[in-house]
């Protein structure tokens, strides 16, 4: 059974974040799934495009290989969907650790969206800061900005790691406190390697914000940053807070087990 409520503390510290509840993965995947479609043809009806960052990691792969299916696939106008992500390692986009390359597989490369349409993050750049340089003035470029302004995405997908890091932001880097610059290259000093990543204030920015989380082994940390103490260094997870966007929590069974009711 799938129920929709709002966490206790977090929901006092953000602007009623929506925790829907599925029994599993694939249920999770699909109720994502569904939500996609339907922001898409709303943002087609009144922006006339969809603009979404997909994120890395195992969680969405379900998601997008749905996505790719004749059942979603057909519901959604893919030339006027415009793709980014929210982070990238840097890595070629053909290697087996690109999230560009999960994407491509298992979604954009089965549905007809046309290539130029599609904004990969610069991941192979010898010198990470160029990438951002680059991805910056690609987002400005796209979304037609002044100095000083944010990117308003349509729709951004997150996952949540089990030490509360979100994207590429990672507990207590400097990352944390960017509030110029769209695109970041942190070092993190427990994986030894740069990312790519968008900042907190562009993630603020949009219209829609869905975190995916499943799994038994995300049932502390999401019990941490929905319900524990507000620590946005140690939980970087609790700096996503759009506004004036919508917050929403696709957690199956497994994850929202330590949750209550």
């Amino acid at each position: 059974m799938v129920t929709t409520g709002t966490s206790k503390n977090w929901g006092q510290v953000l602007k009623d974040p929506r925790l829907i509840r599925c029994e599993n993965l694939e249920e999770l995947s699909h109720r994502a799934a569904e939500l996609f479609v339907q922001l898409a043809q709303q943002a087609v009806t009144k922006r006339s495009r969809l603009t979404v960052a997909l994120c890395g990691g195992r969680t969405p792969s379900r998601l997008y290989a749905m996505l790719g299916e004749p059942t979603f696939r057909q519901q959604v106008p893919w030339d006027q969907v415009a793709i980014f992500w929210g982070d990238e390692r840097c890595v070629p986009p053909d290697h087996s650790d690109s999230n560009y390359r999960m994407a491509h597989e298992l979604l954009l490369s089965k549905v007809p969206i046309p290539e130029p349409n599609i904004y990969r993050m610069p991941g192979e750049q010898q010198d990470p800061n160029v990438g951002t340089k680059e991805y910056a003035q690609t987002l400005r470029n796209v979304f037609g900005l002044s100095e000083g302004a944010w990117p308003q995405l349509d729709l951004v997908l997150l996952g949540l790691g089990e030490d509360g890091h979100t994207a590429s932001l990672f507990p207590y880097t400097a990352v944390l406190q960017e509030c110029t610059r769209l695109v970041a290259a942190p070092f993190v000093k427990t994986l030894n390697a740069y990312r790519l990543t968008l900042t907190i204030p562009v993630f603020n920015a949009a219209r829609h914000v869905v975190f995916l989380v499943s799994g038994q082994s995300k049932a502390a940390i999401l019990k941490e940053v929905l319900q524990g103490d507000t620590r946005p260094e140690a939980l970087p997870a609790q700096l996503i807070r759009p506004n004036p966007g919508e917050l929403h929590w696709l957690v199956d069974r497994p994850a929202a087990s330590l949750l209550g009711t």
